[in-house]
């Protein structure tokens, strides 16, 4: 069985913040590891890239994390409210699944039109990407886990080959949207593709109107914004 992959640093007095280590795993273990996860009361998110497993223990979720990836499901319906051409689907923290080689539990999960996963009486409750497609973006909000949402996380979605990935760094207040090229490289822009017109500038903005008021005030202003 694969050891719980959160560890914290031994001198708590610098730097209190979780480490998250990738550990070597199989699928099977990945597997194994997933269902005891179901059994549990906890909040675990669980990642797996080509033989390597991160188990995240989310516990309680703490009030800065909840309030942005709120404010940013909030945005997404402001978003689409001015844009009501637009189809969209959200399934936040839906694990993926690619068997047997990737599975990772995004904050944002996104898909756009009508071709997006629906649960089936017997099937299991991951999405599974062997069968579906993969999202048309995804996002992940950072509060602890910045450093591995820029590296393994960014290069297991740009190996799912999912188009557009954000990282939300709360204690930055910055806004990192990748765009994935012809080469299978995330690189970085000034403004999604997945919401045409949408800038990073606009998202920093509004994630620091949270430094002085509430998350819903700074989901009113966003609307605001945007308004056409």
């Amino acid at each position: 069985m694969t050891a719980l992959s959160v560890t914290y640093p031994s001198d708590p007095s610098p730097q209190p913040t979780p480490l998250y280590r990738w550990q070597p795993a199989t699928w099977e273990e990945y597997c194994d590891r997933r269902d005891e996860l179901e059994l549990d009361e906890k909040h675990w998110r669980l990642f797996f890239d080509e033989n390597s497993v991160l188990v995240v223990d989310m516990g309680w979720e703490g009030i800065n994390h909840a309030a942005i990836c709120d404010l940013f499901i909030a945005l997404l319906f402001a978003w689409f409210a001015q844009n009501s051409d637009q189809t969209f689907t959200s399934l936040g923290r839906c694990l993926l699944e690619k068997k047997p080689l990737k599975a990772g539990a995004p904050d944002l999960v996104v898909y756009l039109g009508e071709n997006y996963p629906r649960w089936e009486p017997g099937e299991q409750r991951q999405v599974d990407l062997n069968k579906w497609p993969v999202p048309d973006f995804i996002g992940e909000v950072s509060d602890t886990t910045l450093a591995t949402d820029l590296d393994e996380k960014k290069k297991l979605y740009a190996s799912l080959k999912i188009p557009e990935y954000w990282v939300i760094d709360i204690r930055g207040g910055r806004v990192f949207i990748f765009r994935l090229d012809e080469t299978g490289t995330y690189q970085t822009c000034e403004a999604s593709s997945a919401l045409t017109g949408l800038s990073v500038t606009l998202l920093e903005a509004t994630i620091q109107k949270t430094a002085q008021e509430s998350n819903g005030k700074a989901a009113l202003w966003f609307a605001q914004q945007i308004k056409k």
